[in-house]
């Protein structure tokens, strides 16, 4: 088992976390939101995160809330990521995304899926013919990494505002031609199913909990299994990189091994499995979620 963390995101800082809530730096801005996963106390005081912030996101519901700020900082900004084929490798490109402060407090990224968007750049990088489908796409860092390496990027997700966000993400990196989708992601893998078209890139980044365009029900441990399996129908089974990433407190990483599993041994691709996390400067581990990759060159 894998446990992977950015190692070149320079806008991108975890600074400390704990009492389930975290201390993060986008560019030149600092940030506390809420998060589940940190159980265990603070390294830094509680004045130091204090001190820190320009903002905090105070939650008014299990869904939504309200930021504080204790600075001075636009409601929107630029941050940048470098994709590169490898750490040794020149070849590389410049990927620029727009923050900005939702109600459901995120800004736009989710900074462990970097890692992703590195393989993603590093797997499609000469493979000009590659096509690429980012499912429950969010505001593209995996579709905008896959198109800077060439690839025919297809993003789908379910939300309009989102999606166009994405958009503007794209532009922002001095790239074009994705196609956009506002779709639901099952029904849009079974439609591709019965139109015969195939994929040698895929990553889903599934919720926990989710709603299709037209009120559409998803719950990761009810869906995951008619999803992956609908998924794998449609992989090049020749060349392909397949990623499965599950944010879920209660998810292991044999579960995508598990459904991954069966198309390995039978397609001979190289299956890997494993943990996204943040290292903060104060020295604590944040984990991020599960995923499980399926590869063949």
């Amino acid at each position: 088992m894998q446990l992977l963390t950015p190692d070149h995101f320079t806008d991108y800082e975890l600074l400390d976390c704990g009492d389930f809530e975290k201390l993060e730096r986008f560019g030149k801005f600092i940030a506390i939101r809420p998060e589940p996963q940190a159980v265990w106390p603070k390294v830094l005081p509680e004045k130091e995160w204090e001190k820190l912030a320009h903002i905090k996101f105070v939650p008014k519901s299990s869904s939504s809330g309200d930021w504080k700020k204790n600075k001075q900082m636009p409601d929107q900004w630029d941050v940048n990521y470098t994709v590169k084929r490898s750490a040794k490798s020149t070849e590389s490109y410049n990927l620029v995304f727009r923050l900005g402060l939702t109600s459901f407090k995120h800004v736009g990224i989710f900074p462990e899926q970097a890692v992703n968007w590195d393989k993603i750049y590093s797997f499609l990088h000469n493979k000009p013919k590659a096509k690429f489908l980012n499912l429950f796409a969010y505001t593209g860092g995996a579709s905008i990494a896959a198109r800077a390496a060439g690839a025919d990027v297809t993003h789908v997700d379910s939300i309009k505002q989102v999606v166009t966000w994405a958009n503007e993400n794209m532009q922002k990196s001095k790239l074009d031609n994705i196609r956009w989708l506002v779709d639901d992601a099952l029904k849009f893998v079974k439609k591709e199913i019965r139109r015969g078209n195939i994929y040698q890139g895929i990553i889903l980044d599934p919720p926990a909990f989710g709603h299709g365009p037209n009120g559409e029900k998803w719950k990761l441990e009810d869906n995951i299994q008619e999803m992956m399996e609908s998924v794998l129908q449609i992989v090049d089974t020749k060349q392909h990189l397949l990623i499965l990433n599950a944010y879920s407190l209660g998810f292991s990483a044999l579960v995508p091994e598990n459904l991954l599993n069966p198309f390995a041994k039978k397609h001979a691709s190289e299956l890997n499995i494993g943990e996204l996390y943040l290292k903060a400067t104060s020295g604590v581990k944040l984990p991020l979620g599960v995923w499980g990759s399926l590869k063949k060159e």
